[in-house]
C-alpha cells in the first residue's frame, strides 16, 4: 500500500470513527442534561456514581469484542483457519458474562449504589435507573462485538452509522420517555438500554451483504479463542475500566472534600471527558484495522506511517478541544447546572480548566496503547493502559488532593497521563534502538 493510499484510508477510517465514537458518547451527555433538568444535582450525582458500572459493562464487551475482532482481521490477512470462529465465540462469551450483570442488577442494585458512595437520598433517586440498565448488559456488550467486527471487516461507514443512530435514538427517547411520558430516571434508563438494539440492527446490514467476510460459524465456545482475543483486548478493557477507576477515586475523594455538590461538579467534568476520550478512541480504533493489516503483511514502513499520523492527529485534536473547553468553560458548566448552584459552578469551572490540561498526554497514550494492540504487543499495551488507568491516577489523585485539596484533584489527571506518556515513549525509543541494532 502506497503512502498516499495510507493517508486516504487513514483519513477515511479515523474521521468516521471519531464521529461515531463522539456520537456514541453523546448519549451520556443527553442522559446528564435531561436528568439534571428533571432531578437537579441529586440526579446528576446519582448518574455519576453509577457511571463506573457502565464502564465495567463496556470494558468486558470491548475486551472480548475488540480483541477478537483484531485476531479476526490478522488471521484473515494471513489466511488462517480460525477467522470464522471468532465472531460467534465472542458473542457467546459476552452473553454468558452479561448474566452476572443481570443478576446483580435485579438483586443488589441498591447495595451496589451504596457501595459506590450513594446515601439513602441518592439511592432513592437512582436505584431503578441502575436496575434497568444492568438488565440490558447483553445488548451493550453484543453491540460492542458487532461494531468492532464490522469496522475490522472494512466497513467503517456502517460502524459509524450504527453508533450515530443508536445515540440519536437514545437522545430522542430520553426526552420522550422522561418528559411527555413522565417516566423520569426510569425513562432515561430505558432509552439508554434500548439504544444498542439499533446499533446491532444497523450492523446486520453489513453482516448480510456480499462485501462481508464475517461468517457466523456456530461451534462450541472456545476458551482458547476467548483468551487469544482477550490478550489483544486488554488495552481496550483497561481503557474502559480506567474510566470506572478514575470516576470511583474522584467520587470518594471529592465526597470527603466537597460532598454531593462536589460530585455533581465532577459529573460535569466527567461527562465532558467521555467525549474527549471518545475522540481519541476514534483515532485509535480507526487506525487499528489499517495498522493490523500492514503488520499482518509485514509492511513496516506502512505501520510506521500510520502510527505517526495517529500521534499527530491526537495531539492536534487535543489542542483544538482544549482551546474550546477553556474559552467556553462557563457555558458548558451552565448546561448541566439547571438549579443555578453557585458553588457547583465554581468547582466545575475550575475543574474544566485544570483537568483537561491532561488531554494532550491522554490522546497520545490512548493511540499508543491501540498501536501496541494492533501490532500484537499485548504486554506493552497492557502496561500503558494499567499505568494510566490504575497506578498513576490512583497515586496522584490521593497525593495531590491531600496536598492541594480540590485543585490537586483536578490536576491529578494531567499528572497521571503525563507520567504514562513518559513511560510509553521510553518503550517506543527502546524499540527503535533494538530495530537499529538489528
Amino acid at each position: 500500500m502506497s503512502r498516499q493510499d495510507n493517508r486516504k484510508k487513514f483519513a477515511r477510517y479515523v474521521s468516521q470513527n471519531i464521529l461515531g465514537m463522539i456520537g456514541f458518547s453523546c448519549y451520556v451527555l443527553a442522559d446528564s442534561y435531561f436528568i439534571s433538568v428533571a432531578k437537579g444535582a441529586d440526579g446528576l450525582t446519582a448518574l455519576n456514581l453509577v457511571l463506573p458500572l457502565y464502564s465495567l459493562i463496556f470494558a468486558v464487551g470491548s475486551m472480548i469484542g475488540a480483541g477478537s475482532a483484531i485476531r479476526f482481521a490478522i488471521d484473515r490477512v494471513k489466511e488462517g483457519n480460525q477467522a470464522d470462529r471468532y465472531f460467534f465465540n465472542a458473542l457467546v462469551w459476552c452473553i454468558g458474562a452479561s448474566i452476572i450483570f443481570i443478576l446483580a442488577g435485579l438483586m443488589f442494585s441498591d447495595d451496589i449504589m451504596r457501595l459506590l458512595g450513594a446515601d439513602e437520598r441518592i439511592v432513592a433517586v437512582g436505584n431503578n435507573y441502575t436496575k434497568i440498565f444492568m438488565c440490558f448488559a447483553p445488548m451493550f456488550m453484543c453491540n460492542y462485538v458487532a461494531n468492532a467486527f464490522v469496522r475490522n471487516d472494512g466497513a467503517p461507514e456502517i460502524a459509524m452509522l450504527a453508533t450515530l443512530f443508536s445515540s440519536l435514538f437514545n437522545i430522542v427517547f430520553d426526552y420522550i420517555l422522561m418528559f411527555p411520558m413522565k417516566l423520569g430516571m426510569e425513562g432515561a434508563a430505558l432509552a439508554t438500554a434500548l439504544s444498542p438494539v439499533i446499533g446491532i440492527t444497523i450492523c446486520c446490514i453489513h453482516f448480510f451483504s456480499k462485501k462481508s467476510t464475517i461468517r457466523i460459524r456456530v461451534s462450541r465456545p472456545s476458551v482458547k479463542l476467548l483468551v487469544s482475543g482477550c490478550q489483544l483486548g486488554v488495552s481496550a478493557f483497561v481503557g474502559e475500566m480506567s474510566s470506572a477507576v478514575i470516576t470511583l477515586a474522584y467520587n470518594f475523594v471529592i465526597l470527603g472534600i466537597a460532598g454531593n455538590i462536589g460530585v455533581a461538579a465532577y459529573g460535569v467534568v466527567a461527562n465532558i471527558a467521555i467525549v474527549t476520550t471518545a475522540a481519541f478512541n476514534g483515532i485509535a480504533q480507526g487506525s487499528q484495522p489499517l495498522i493490523s493489516k500492514c503488520f499482518g503483511k509485514g509492511d513496516r514502513e506502512g505501520c510506521f506511517q500510520l502510527k505517526k499520523m495517529g500521534y499527530i492527529t491526537a495531539f492536534v485534536l487535543a489542542g483544538i478541544m482544549y482551546c474550546i473547553l477553556f474559552t467556553f468553560s462557563k457555558e458548558f458548566v451552565a448546561i448541566f447546572n439547571s438549579e443555578g448552584s453557585e458553588m457547583m459552578a465554581v468547582y466545575a469551572d475550575m475543574g474544566v480548566k485544570l483537568y483537561f490540561t491532561g488531554i494532550f498526554f491522554a490522546g497520545l497514550n490512548i493511540v499508543g496503547s491501540g498501536v501496541f494492540s494492533a501490532t500484537q504487543e499485548a504486554v506493552k499495551a497492557a502496561v500503558v493502559s494499567v499505568a494510566r488507568g490504575f497506578v498513576f491516577i490512583l497515586g496522584f489523585v490521593f497525593l495531590l488532593s491531600y496536598l492541594f485539596g480540590m485543585t490537586g484533584v483536578w490536576l491529578a489527571y494531567a499528572a497521571a497521563e503525563g507520567a504514562t506518556c513518559v513511560l510509553m515513549f521510553v518503550m517506543l525509543i527502546s524499540d527503535r534502538s533494538k530495530m537499529r541494532n538489528k
